[in-house]
């Protein structure tokens, strides 16, 4: 009989253990797809309600104050240190912001206009590119219709028309793109520039920045804030620091495997597949796929290079960088970053792919810091 042993009446204490187990799991996973399916469902609803669009243009006119606090906020340590060691603040401030400027000036002025010239190259090889492919489908179906004797020509003549009519709109849309280009450049070098002087400011002042917040906040909620934010604090530093980390070793890594390979425009696709790589699971996918199709086009040998570079830079990634740096960084479930994934990128796009994982990272802070306090989720399961 299910329950007990076959040789005594006693319940068999560790199977019905097992299966509480079991079922506490299948409760937890269903409590987290509500949770999900329940952000959908507002989301939609502040899409409907145009309440989303108003927050996108608050969020954009907020855009420099919130930059400003993010490089604040990872520059701060740094000034405590010197801090720490016996220099003033103000000393220590101006030291290390204006160390920051210098490698940003660096960095601007040798790798900025490499990336621009290889931006003309990846360009002005589009043509070149598109012919070889339609040489290669020309000889795909040529030898199709050698081996099973079949007239492809029809199939062939769509396949062409299609990519007349894409090379016809990536030529049309050149000069549109490119203004558009400039002219987000610009914006956001403004963007950058204002934030910039904010970070400096509260750079000074950094510390008290939460306690001016704390102030507005009823006095009874004073230590949950200062205790919740410390947690956010240390687990949202030590990915942005490790993820900054690893995207630039990748972006090292990845431009040297294709400048190896014989890719055109390496630093382009570099930092194409270093920045979709902070998107979890999907990401290498998103920027390795142009580099190999872009490397199969120019020949055979450099698409195989092309692709065993993309797939050694991952291994790398995947196995080395990230379990030493981003261990147990965001202690999410994977079925959780791939929910948040296709949610973010419904509402936001590709900038909400990026920013979901510690988006949602933070939210399963808070939540558990207040199930810790209040135990919710044994009421709710109880």
């Amino acid at each position: 009989m299910f329950g007990k042993k076959k040789n005594d009446n006693k319940l068999d204490v560790s199977s019905i253990n097992e299966l509480v187990r079991v079922a506490k799991k299948v409760i937890d996973i269903f409590f987290i797809l509500s949770i999900f399916i329940l952000i959908f469902i507002i989301g939609r609803l502040l899409i409907d309600w145009g309440v989303l669009r108003a927050i996108k243009t608050i969020l954009k006119i907020l855009l420099p104050f919130f930059l400003g606090i993010i490089i604040a906020w990872l520059l701060n340590p740094i000034v405590e240190r010197l801090e720490n060691k016996g220099w003033k603040r103000s000393i220590s401030t101006f030291v290390v912001f204006f160390s920051f400027l210098i490698l940003l000036a660096l960095f601007f002025y040798i790798v900025i206009p490499s990336i621009g010239r290889q931006i003309q190259d990846a360009i002005g090889m589009v043509p070149q590119v598109l012919d070889n492919f339609r040489s290669w489908i020309n000889n795909f179906f040529d030898n199709l219709t050698n081996h099973y004797d079949y007239d492809f020509t029809t199939v062939k003549d769509n396949i062409y028309s299609a990519i007349s009519n894409y090379s016809n709109n990536i030529t049309e849309g050149i000069p549109t793109f490119l203004v558009g280009l400039i002219t987000s450049l610009i914006s956001g070098s403004l963007v950058f520039v204002v934030a910039l002087f904010i970070a400096f400011y509260m750079l000074f002042d950094f510390n008290n920045v939460r306690n001016t917040l704390v102030g507005f906040l009823p006095k009874k909620t004073h230590n949950y804030f200062m205790e919740v934010t410390d947690r956010l604090n240390v687990s949202l530093k030590n990915y942005v620091l490790g993820t900054i980390f690893v995207t630039i070793i990748l972006f090292i890594f990845q431009s040297l495997g294709f400048l190896i390979a014989g890719l055109k425009a390496p630093l382009v696709f570099g930092l194409i597949c270093a920045i979709t790589n902070i998107i979890p699971y999907v990401g290498p996918y998103i920027g390795g796929i142009p580099a190999v199709l872009v490397g199969f086009t120019i020949s055979p040998l450099v698409g195989i290079l092309t692709l065993v570079s993309v797939i050694i830079s991952q291994f790398l990634e995947s196995y080395i960088l990230t379990p030493i740096i981003l261990s147990k960084t965001m202690r999410l479930h994977p079925v959780t970053i791939i929910i948040g994934l296709l949610i973010f990128e419904h509402f936001f796009g590709i900038v909400g792919m990026l920013v979901s994982t510690p988006v949602i990272a933070c939210l399963k802070i808070i939540i558990q810091f207040f199930d810790e306090k209040y135990d919710i989720f044994e009421k709710i399961q109880g």
